[in-house]
């Protein structure tokens, strides 16, 4: 991980790092500054009630959800879980500064993805969860529940073996996880196994310009001219004549999208020593889709299982699956393939092999066939395996040479450009989307790697629009002492005073001035406080599927907020849920919206 650090130093786009004065304040009980010693017990008494309402509802949800898993309604304990968290983020209670709630919504929040998604390295802890908030579960219900959730289906048998060979360290991934049927960009590996060659396909002697093509195969590799060297083999040529015919459309995808990640992959594959061309095979893995998800739940650019990616430093925690990230899981691809490459002493095509089904059947391969050799091995190696290696190659070859190939007329898509800056631990996609002037959908897009529209409880580094990261920068770093989630951005018109500003979005003149270090005229943007909750919500949808939450016929309406508008005054207006317009539209339903902000409104 140190490495990755280190190396993220190099990306060439900008990096603006943020450093924050962190003042944290526990509250354990809540007590009036004003009041006399005489009246503090009764407002710890009514303080102490609220707490205890609120982590009591919450545990009533909680338990219905278990109820309805132990009677496998996945769909119906998602909704249960759902409704337990949104008791916190709807109580107008400032869950962060109370110890209790605190800890407690932490780790439901955990508790609840672990259920989701379960493995055996990390199963979910619901006796603790239930100690914790002071709830009363069956001991005999929460572990019932624990060992339903790592139930793993039949069908998934020796291919799942063949994936854990790779690299796994025991976590089995359930292909019908989560609380509703899983939906994701298909991998393209999951036709890639199944696909045969047509006899069209196949032949070679009998066309001239296959014949053709497949003698240039055999002159680039003899002249090294692809960086790598690897043995010439009829089924290389077979899969150029697929991409040529029924695979065309496929090929184009994969040229275009090309475009937006192969500058930066090309970088950290030549830091890394590996020859760049290898880089192509993220096309074959994924078609260049960050949100790719194999039926094994390989996921992202390079389709790591979630083993081989904690091998080389990609974490995977309720708020973060780095295999989705851009660079560091560019440059743990680049650090395996390095590693599989000297396992088979320089054998592309046997490290390629392994790469995707793993070193354990390859070493089984090779030991069958008697020799380190990929075709002489090939007949003991997976079906996906065997169209893998060859599919890499072809790839590799009408890449470089598109206009041989007739792939001339495809343009790679732009590179895709952002600027990356460090920002605190939890911090909003809301806040920053408002700072960098874009959406949460757009941040969520530029940073598949985050599971929530909330950064981790760490600092963290992501990325924002190109171009923006100093206008962001300068917002954070202007206003060190606000607490900056719990506030919204505005921007100001030239000669707007603090009263027209504060008559707009329902904030004081002193709180407005409170919240921006005392500044005596507004200008550029400024941070508007809100009152409330300090959580953010959190949406248990797999990062790949897209948010509406609310049921809709596909047809979305945009209206403008007025002066002094809130996401509940929106709600109330058009006859829609504050919770669920703001999920819709990734803020909190307590947000306050400055005069022309677009809102989404989904038709029912």
């Amino acid at each position: 991980m140190n490495l990755l650090k280190t190396r993220l130093s190099k990306v060439s786009n900008t990096i603006a790092i943020l450093t924050f004065l962190f003042v944290s304040s526990v509250l354990g009980q809540v007590t009036g500054t004003t009041s006399s010693d005489v009246n503090r017990p009764q407002e710890v008494d009514q303080a102490e009630r609220a707490v205890n309402e609120i982590t009591a509802k919450s545990g009533i949800l909680f338990k219905q959800g278990l109820l309805n898993m132990q009677d496998n309604r996945r769909s119906q304990a998602g909704e249960d879980f759902n409704k337990s968290v949104e008791v916190f983020l709807m109580s107008g209670v400032n869950v962060s500064r109370n110890g209790k709630l605190q800890g407690c919504y932490n780790q439901l929040i955990e508790t609840v993805y672990r259920i989701e998604f379960p493995s055996n390295a990390q199963q979910p802890n619901i006796r603790s969860l239930s100690a914790t908030c002071g709830w009363t579960i069956d001991n005999d219900l929460a572990d019932k529940v624990a060992k339903i959730v790592l139930t793993v289906p039949s069908e998934i048998n020796s291919n799942t073996n063949a994936v854990i060979a790779a690299g796994s360290n025991g976590t089995q991934i359930n292909q019908t996880q989560g609380f509703n049927e899983q939906k994701f960009e298909a991998s393209p590996l999951d036709e890639l196994a199944k696909l045969e060659l047509t006899p069209e396909e196949q032949q070679i002697e009998n066309n001239p310009v296959a014949q053709q093509q497949y003698q240039y195969i055999q002159y680039a590799v003899s002249n090294k001219s692809l960086g790598f060297n690897f043995q010439v083999h009829p089924m290389i040529q077979q899969f150029v004549n697929y991409y040529q015919g029924r695979g065309k459309g496929t090929m184009e995808t994969g040229l275009y999208r090309s475009g937006m990640f192969m500058r930066m992959a090309r970088r950290i594959f030549r830091e890394e020593g590996i020859p760049e061309n290898v880089a192509w095979l993220a096309q074959v893995e994924s078609a260049w889709k960050p949100q790719a998800m194999s039926w094994a739940s390989a996921s992202g650019l390079w389709q790591f299982i979630p083993g081989t990616g904690i091998r080389y430093g990609l974490r995977r925690t309720p708020h973060l699956d780095e295999r989705n990230s851009f660079e560091k899981a560019t440059r743990a691809s680049a650090q395996y393939l390095k590693f599989l490459a000297n396992r088979y002493g320089g054998n592309w095509e046997l490290a390629m092999g392994a790469y995707n089904c793993g070193e354990g059947n390859v070493d089984k391969a090779i030991r069958r066939a008697g020799v380190a050799n990929f075709w002489a091995a090939y007949q003991y190696l997976p079906q996906e395996t065997r169209n893998y290696v060859p599919n890499i190659l072809a790839t590799i070859l009408i890449a470089n040479n598109p206009n041989q190939y007739g792939f001339g007329h495809v343009r790679p898509a732009p590179q895709l450009m952002y600027d990356q800056i460090r920002v605190p631990a939890s911090t909003s996609l809301s806040l920053l989307a408002q700072a960098s002037d874009t959406t949460v959908e757009y941040l969520r897009y530029l940073n598949p790697e985050l599971r929530t529209n909330m950064s981790p409880p760490e600092p963290y580094i992501v990325r924002v629009p190109s171009g923006k990261a100093n206008e962001v920068v300068a917002v954070f770093r202007k206003y060190p002492k606000a607490n900056l989630n719990t506030a919204s951005i505005a921007q100001t018109s030239v000669g707007e005073s603090w009263q027209n500003i504060a008559n707009r979005t329902g904030v004081s003149v002193e709180e407005l001035m409170a919240a921006n270090d005392g500044k005596i005229v507004p200008t550029g943007k400024i941070i508007v406080p809100t009152k409330g909750n300090n959580v953010q919500n959190t949406n248990y949808s797999r990062p790949t599927n897209p948010i509406p939450i609310m049921p809709t016929n596909g047809k979305v309406r945009v209206v403008k907020a007025k002066s002094g508008d809130t996401v509940t005054k929106v709600a109330e207006r058009e006859g829609i849920s504050a919770l669920e317009l703001a999920k819709y539209n990734g803020l909190l339903p307590t947000s306050i919206l400055p005069a022309g902000r677009e809102i989404k409104i989904p038709s029912r």
